[in-house]
This record gives C-alpha cells, structure tokens and sequence, in this order.
C-alpha cells in the first residue's frame, strides 16, 4: 500500500515523527491510522534505515536525513480513508506494478522488501 502525497504529488509510505513519549511501533500503529484509516493487528520490524538515499529537500526547502525504522504490516482492520491535508491517494499495488514517481527516501524501503518477497 502507498499513499500519494498532497506536497509533492509523489508516492510513499505512510509514517511521520515519533511525538513525545511514543515507542517506535505505537508512531507505526498511529500514523497508519491516521494517514489511511487503517488499524494494524499486528506489526513486524522490518529493517532500520539511513544514509545519503534517506536525504530529501521538501518543495519548502527544508532538508532532511531521515533514519526511518519500516514495519511490515500483513494483518489490519478498517477502510482506507485518506487523511486529507497530507494524502491525495491511497491504493494497494501489486509488486511488480509499482508506481514510477515513488518518493526518493522511499525507495530503499521498497526495494528491501521487494527483495523480502522474492526470498519467500
């Protein structure tokens, strides 16, 4: 699942910024909620990323090195119902049916688990 973002009309995974007191799967949990409706059942710690593939300048100008920790998602509940100041779009996607304009920090993720999908 990618959510295509209203800043920069590129898509993406859902997720933010821990806000204070939150563990690293309760800032999953709700920025799921809250970017697409949906509620995880269970999470799964993919991977912790970082590095020069991870800097992005936003449309505004501020510039960013994220460290981004990816939980997978297999089991939810709910309807996808985009949260509107930020989403444009949210839609499952095949694997090998990705869009083209995914967003660059997004990409090492993806490629991570696309290399997770094919060991399975």
């Amino acid at each position: 699942m990618l959510e295509k973002r209203t800043d920069n009309g590129m898509w993406g995974l859902p997720g933010g910024s821990l806000e204070p007191g939150e563990s690293l799967e309760q800032v999953a949990r709700r920025e799921l909620f809250e970017e697409t409706g949906l509620e995880a059942v269970q999470l799964e710690l993919m991977d912790v990323f970082s590095g020069h593939e991870l800097y992005y300048k936003y449309p505004h100008g501020d510039e960013v090195y994220n460290v981004v920790t990816a939980y997978l998602c297999r089991e939810y509940r709910g309807t996808i119902r985009k949260e509107e100041t930020e989403v444009e779009e949210v839609r499952f996607f095949e694997v090998n049916r990705l869009p083209d304009n995914i967003s660059p920090p997004d990409q090492p993720i993806i490629r991570a688990f696309l290399s997770l999908q094919n060991h399975f």
